[in-house]
């Protein structure tokens, strides 16, 4: 029986002090995180961190040893047949049918999914147009190039209108323009309703297209929550201090600054882009006694706040 979260109205994805265990260590130990709906959420972490166990836990594949996974409401091991039907996954090492033409494995993918036999002409349509495959429907899937096959992949993955869809690797062995084809794409998912969780330890690869950031090390959640790294347009300052400061949190939160991240030496803040305003902030850290090293805007939203996190673990 199907399962509703009190939470669900405003979270997509919730997991709950998940624990999993291979026979020979222990991959994931008391991960928490929520997901917010219509968002695109980084899972970043070095190699070997628990990402791909973590998302299998999530796409209902794998159960947990101890803890709890949701998506859209639903428990991921009371109902992993009413998840595969909210979801979509595309695992890092991915399979297509190379024989098959375009239009063909993707009718075979939403027929797996469940998609009346009367309905899937136009979801393939669809899924096709989605990914900018609808002029190669009958081109074979082993004649595509390797940012074509990825698209095909993912038009594999959505093809039955998921609300929630995880993303491993998705841009390894792109070109810089497939790169930039497979961001495009994943921004029109979101903005088209879907929620996004991308796995990757490549910064740059997210940059374009993420609000949020969860860092995975070690089998857990690095700093105990997300980390927001985009906002409503206003620019993201990164302040670094000669010496550490117990008080610059509050000290930036005291003027107008909003707080995206900090610790004693590092802050990284949401604020005006008014130049008055960055210059009175500025004196009042140095008339307090504050020695900034460098104050500027974050061109690198991802990289400044992972390498924070990350070096205050």
């Amino acid at each position: 029986m199907a399962v509703r979260t009190a939470d669900s109205r405003t979270s997509m994805i919730d997991v709950e002090d998940l624990v999993y265990e291979y026979p020979a260590s222990r991959a994931l130990s008391g991960v928490s995180l929520h997901v917010a709906a219509g968002t695109i959420t980084a899972l970043v972490g070095p190699n070997g961190a628990g990402k791909t166990t973590l998302l299998r836990c999530l796409a209902a594949l794998d159960d947990p040893f101890s803890g709890r996974v949701s998506i859209d409401g639903l428990d991921t091991v009371a109902s992993p047949r009413e998840i595969h039907a909210r979801l979509g996954y595309l695992p890092d090492f991915y399979g297509l049918y190379d024989e098959l033409s375009v239009r063909r494995c993707l009718t075979y993918a939403a027929l797996a999914h469940g998609i009346a036999s009367g309905l899937t002409a136009a979801a393939v349509e669809k899924a096709a147009q989605r990914v900018g495959l609808l002029d190669r429907l009958e081109t074979r899937a082993g004649e595509l190039s390797r940012g074509s096959r990825q698209r095909l992949a993912i038009g594999q993955s959505i093809v039955h209108e998921p609300k929630v869809l995880l993303l491993d690797e998705p841009a390894a062995g792109l070109d810089p323009q497939a790169r930039r084809d497979l961001s495009t794409l994943l921004l029109q998912l979101r903005d088209a309703g879907m929620t996004l969780l991308v796995s990757s330890h490549i910064l740059a690869e997210l940059e374009d297209y993420c609000s949020e950031m969860i860092i995975i090390e070690g089998g857990r959640i690095a700093g105990g929550k997300a980390i927001k790294v985009r906002d409503d347009g206003r620019p993201r300052y990164l302040i670094e201090l000669a010496t550490a400061r117990s008080d610059l949190r509050d000290f930036l939160a005291a003027r107008g600054a909003e707080v995206a991240d900090a610790d004693q030496i590092h802050a990284v803040i949401l604020f005006t882009r008014n130049p008055g305003a960055r210059a009175k902030l500025l004196r009042e850290l140095i008339a307090a006694g504050f020695e900034v090293a460098s104050f500027g805007e974050s061109t690198k939203a991802l990289e400044d706040a992972y390498f924070a996190q990350v070096g205050r673990s």
